[in-house]
Order: C-alpha cells, then structure tokens, then sequence
C-alpha cells in the first residue's frame, strides 16, 4: 500500500531500530547462555554456595534477551509488511518494556545503596568460591577485569586473595582498600548515571513506540483508500 512521506519515513526508522534491537537481544542471549554454561562460570549454578543474584542476574539476562529478539521480530515483521496486528503485538511489548526500563531505572536510583550491596554479597560469593576452589580466576576475571583498584575481603592483608589484586608499587598495596566497600561506593556514586542509563533507553523505545502508532495509522489510511478506490472502480465498471 501506498504511505506518505511520514509514513515511509516511520517505516524505514522502526526497521532500522529493530535490525539494532535484535543485535543487542542477540548478544543479551548469547552472553546470558555463555555466561550459563560457560565452565568457568558454571560452578556458581552447581555448587552449594550464595549464588542467588548471580544466578537470577542470568537468568534475568537470558529471558530479556529472548523478549527482545521476539520485539525486533514481530516489528521488523509488521513494517516491512505492513502488518497492523504485527504492529499492535509490538507497540504493547514495547509499551511493557518502556515501564520495565523507567520502572527499573528509578529502583535502581531510589535503591542504589541496596543494589549496591547486593552486588558486594556477590563478591563475598565468588570469594568464597575462590577459597573453596582454590581458582583466583573467579574474582580476578569477574571483578578486577573492571579495575575496580581493590582486594579482598579485607583489603591488600588478605593473604587469601593475594595474586588478584592489582599490581601497584609496594607502598600502594597497603592501601588498597577491600572490594565490598568498593563495589558499594562505586555503584552509589554512579546511580545517577544508571537511572540516566535506563530513562534514556526508555526514551527510545518511546520514540519507537510513536513511530509505530503513526505507521499504524498510516497504514489503515492507505487500505481505507484502497478499498474506496476498489469500490469506486467496481461502480464505474457496472454503470
């Protein structure tokens, strides 16, 4: 059918954030599964350890994933096609997924010191894991690949976590400071920053969203047309 240049214009957008959308849905999956079988990270789902957050953070990522690439679907779908029910099953999940976004952006404002020790509990998990396995690849990999500048429980005197730290000169060792407070103090000072994160990814699933809802009107102006013409047509041809 034929659409306006605001039309064309809104089709050729929502097809393009889709292709974008299905490639972060794409790598949300893929490192949710790696992350889920990976050997160097399956231990945290079979041994009898506080792995609570860990394994719900991946399992949340999986799952996100998978919503995702069933948005970019049913969008790329409904524009390429012009498909309004398409269309409308993608405005109502994106819809969902906007709240979701703000809804979490402000929990995570709103709860950042809570956050924040959620994600300290962790570290005290693979810490643990560490001890129990003897693999300092457990923390040096997950957190000290950030360079959060930090070392174990207890700072640079635990002995335990000696070869994850972070190599500084000899003088500096003695001051680095434990990892859990680290972690809580980075994620507070950075909440701002995450809400802005979430709200700004919110805003462009709304902009895709009224993108949407102008396409859909679009297109059931042009079938309104078509049939119009079809009838006209259909009379002149019997007059």
């Amino acid at each position: 059918m034929a659409l306006d240049g605001c039309g064309q214009l809104c089709k050729c957008i929502l097809i393009l954030f889709n292709i974008l959308f299905a490639l972060v849905g794409f790598a949300m999956l893929g490192l949710g599964l790696w992350l889920r079988f990976s050997s160097e990270t399956r231990g945290f789902f079979d041994i009898d350890l506080n792995t609570q957050q860990f394994v719900i953070g991946v399992s949340v990522l999986i799952a996100l994933g998978a919503v995702i690439l069933l948005v970019a679907v049913f969008g790329d779908y409904g524009a390429c096609n012009e498909n309004r029910t398409a269309l409308g099953v993608f405005s109502c999940l994106l819809a969902i997924l906007a709240g979701l976004e703000i809804g979490a952006g402000v929990f995570a404002y709103m709860r950042s010191d809570e956050v924040g020790e959620q994600l300290a509990k962790f570290y005290i998990t693979v810490y643990a894991q560490y001890v129990d396995k003897g693999d300092p690849g457990l923390t040096l990999g997950t957190f000290h690949s950030i360079r959060l500048h930090c070392c174990g429980l207890i700072g640079a005197l635990d002995p335990l976590v000696k070869r994850t730290c972070p190599d500084t000169g000899f003088l500096e060792t003695f001051t680095l400071p434990a990892c859990p407070t680290v972690i809580v103090n980075l994620f507070e000072s950075k909440a701002p920053l995450v809400m802005g994160l979430f709200l700004g990814t919110a805003a462009m699933l709304i902009t895709a969203l009224v993108c949407c809802s102008i396409l859909m009107k679009q297109i059931k102006r042009s079938h309104l047309s078509f049939r119009i013409m079809s009838v006209l047509q259909y009379i002149s041809m019997y007059c």
